[in-house]
């Protein structure tokens, strides 16, 4: 074999070398960015659950420190425990260096043991004292800043201003300098804690709106035929065109037949008409609103006379959110004043017409009678006795509030601040007790529960 051959011959093994090494380098880089990637939508996740948990924790946590009731007091302080459990085991799920993670595991485990150690003197029968008060609210003060810290990173890592390579080098501290704390109950809690005994978008009670007795579906059964008329009432003979039938969904909820409807410009509505009585469940509208031209107060109005119209009387607006140049209103039944949160309706508006593009009223239908509220044993002045010394009171009312047994309660309703965070407190009526604390939320959107 001559030089030529040989050269020939080198050059081609070489060349195939050179292409077998970039297609196993091609591959091992393929491999380690699928596997880079699926890490990353792990450690997304996890810290997606983790800021959820710690929202939980910051809510618990403002609902810990007015609660007057110690059997009230131990379900949240129970479920105070439970959410930093699980903040602090999605908190381990991620590649940030210990450094970093120290501070905010070790608050989380503060919470979750002093919660338990406060939760048992609940269970007992003992109130909290004012330094179990006091530490309470520090803890409430520190997880505000935790909260924001961790979801400013949430932030960052969605808009690309940071990656987990970065959170992963030891050399960042910046996560362990937002995290920093000075909180350290220290023996306080050990000295509580030694064995374990076992132990709000919608506006307020908005799902508990279930029940198996349908109290406020009444009239006979109709055919599919009849309800196509109501469909045609409901829109007036003028304006519908072509209706379509879905058929009876008997397993829903309340059996309903649905139907989409074609109007006369085009827009396509879906309405879903009860079998027992006729009762317009839901109707659904997918126009596009591109504009705002009614305030919050003229797009209620026109909701309480949309209401009006189709028989629904004495209803009042609680809560409200707004997105997209459209207004969703909640509106609960009221009976000589006092607000039935069973009865709930819920009304979608258009803010640039005042037109009604939604409609729920299962909570109606599931729960409307004409109740019985004379049963009210104590008065306004010893409910309010029971509050938290610290709330300021901004009104105060009666209100009917489901339970999660699908029972109710009459409750004296308290709407107060402490600082700069609104609370709805509820003292039943009839034995006095703390019945529920909610916090609620006013955002340029609207406001809401929680």
């Amino acid at each position: 074999m001559n030089d030529k051959k040989i050269k020939i011959i080198t050059s081609i093994v070489i060349v195939s070398l050179i292409i077998l090494c970039g297609f196993l380098g091609y591959k091992l880089y393929r491999k380690n960015n699928e596997s880079k990637l699926a890490s990353e939508n792990l450690y997304n996740q996890a810290l997606y659950e983790m800021v959820d948990y710690m929202e939980n924790v910051e809510n618990y946590l403002a609902k810990a420190t007015i609660s007057t009731s110690s059997k009230h007091g131990a379900e949240t302080l129970t479920s105070l425990w439970r959410e930093a459990n699980l903040a602090q085991t999605y908190l381990s799920m991620l590649p940030i260096e210990s450094q970093e993670l120290e501070k905010t595991s070790k608050f989380l485990n503060q919470v979750s043991d002093y919660s338990y150690s406060l939760s048992r003197k609940n269970i007992n029968g003992e109130e909290l004292n004012d330094e179990d008060l006091k530490n309470l609210e520090n803890f409430h003060t520190y997880s505000k800043e935790l909260t924001s810290s961790v979801n400013q990173i949430l932030y960052d890592l969605n808009a690309g201003t940071i990656s987990w390579d970065e959170l992963t080098k030891e050399k960042n501290v910046d996560f362990a300098q937002q995290v920093s704390t000075q909180i350290d109950l220290g023996s306080s809690i050990e000295d509580n804690f030694h064995e374990y005994e076992g132990l709000i978008y919608d506006g307020a009670y908005s799902e508990h709106i279930t029940s198996a007795d349908k109290k406020g579906l009444s009239g006979d059964d109709i055919s599919e035929e009849q309800a196509i008329n109501i469909v045609r009432e409901s829109f007036g003979a003028n304006s519908t065109g072509k209706i379509e039938s879905y058929g009876l969904s008997e397993n829903a909820s309340i059996p309903v037949y649905t139907f989409a409807v074609e109007d006369k410009g085009k827009r396509n509505i879906t309405i879903g008409i009860s079998k027992k009585g006729g009762h317009v469940v839901w109707i659904n509208s997918d126009r596009e609103v591109k504009e705002e031209k009614l305030s919050s107060e003229q797009a209620n109005e026109k909701g309480k006379t949309f209401l009006s119209e189709k028989g629904y009387e004495n209803m009042k607006e609680t809560y409200f959110l707004k997105e997209e140049n459209i207004i969703t209103i909640n509106y609960a039944y009221s009976q000589d004043g006092v607000i039935m949160y069973p009865d709930l309706i819920k009304l979608k508006i258009a803010l640039d017409d005042g037109e009604v593009l939604g409609m729920e009223s299962t909570g109606y239908l599931n729960n409307h009678i004409v109740r019985d509220i004379s049963n009210i044993k104590i008065s306004k002045e010893e409910a309010k006795s029971k509050l938290n010394k610290n709330l300021n009171i901004e009104s105060e009312g009666l209100a009917v509030i489901p339970t999660k047994w699908k029972t109710e309660n009459l409750c004296y309703e308290f709407k107060g601040k402490i600082e700069d965070t609104e609370y709805l407190v509820y003292i039943n009526a009839e034995t006095g007790e703390e019945q529920d604390i909610l916090i609620i939320v006013n955002t340029p959107n609207g406001t809401l529960t929680m």
